[in-house]
């Protein structure tokens, strides 16, 4: 069984009926839960046919993801997708990460390949990040991080094969219910941003964390954090508590990891 959960923030009835629409083509997907975390409850979501559930307040990404979480482990679920309002895949692509998971019993996270709307590749394997990299970078002019943010995001290979990554966007997150029964869920101190970080590390201290080329979707990605000031300090006191729960500049876990994945994509 594959269940999907989608997170809602005053998104258009047309942009989830959408996505709503390629998940149930896909003839694979079980149950579909909508979060809502707007401020106020939609009567035509409802008319979706899914299970609708509206938030008295936002609780988050990561907390209104788990709510969904939790039911699928009450049902027996076997997958569970957790997937943004602005992805767009053919049916055809879900059928092919399920089929490499059932194949793949010791892989309890996968992501396709991402793109743009334009046919850009969206870099989304990353290494353990470091201050620098999810900070202080934001602050710097691009071309002089140029060489470390291509290391960070695994530039050099390709990504055409298939490959293990400790970091996976969570903007597509194909995930095994029993990786999570393990591990924990998504990390409710974290509102936005980290908890995609933190839950991916976790499962890939027990499980490989994949990326998986031969299927894709395409991400109309708004880097909120970027265009508005009050999201950017939303960013930036979440990183801060993701590096106080990891470690700031000491991490030997992440420094082991990341020296393994660089060694291992040469």
């Amino acid at each position: 069984m594959l269940n999907a959960s989608i997170v809602i923030y005053k998104n258009s009835f047309d942009e989830i009926s959408r996505l709503v629409g390629l998940l149930r083509a896909s003839g694979i997907v079980s149950h579909i839960f909508l979060i809502d975390n707007s401020p106020q409850a939609l009567a035509y979501f409802q008319t979706l046919g899914c299970e609708y559930m509206h938030q008295t307040a936002n609780i988050g990404y990561g907390a209104a993801h788990n709510i969904a979480f939790r039911q699928s482990m009450v049902q027996g679920a076997t997958y569970h997708l957790v997937i943004n309002p602005d992805i767009y895949f053919e049916p055809t692509e879900l059928p092919k990460i399920r089929h490499f998971m059932n194949s793949n019993p010791t892989v309890g996270h996968v992501m396709p390949k991402v793109f743009y709307p334009n046919g850009q590749i969206q870099y989304l394997c990353k290494l353990l990040p470091t201050p620098f990299d999810l900070i202080f970078r934001r602050f710097v002019p691009a071309g002089w991080v140029k060489k470390r943010t291509e290391k960070f995001e695994l530039r050099a290979t390709g990504y055409n094969r298939l490959m293990d990554v400790p970091y996976l966007s969570g903007c597509f997150m194909f995930l095994r219910v029993e990786a999570l029964m393990k591990v924990g869920l998504f990390d409710e101190r974290f509102f936005l941003y980290p908890e995609d970080i933190d839950l991916t590390r976790r499962i890939h201290a027990h499980y490989r964390t994949v990326f998986f080329p031969d299927a894709s979707v395409v991400h109309y990605h708004a880097q909120d954090s970027y265009r508005s000031f009050s999201m950017m300090a939303v960013h930036i006191t979440n990183m801060i508590r993701y590096f106080n729960k990891w470690g700031w500049f000491i991490d030997k876990e992440r420094k082991k990891i990341n020296a393994q994945i660089t060694a291992n994509n040469k």
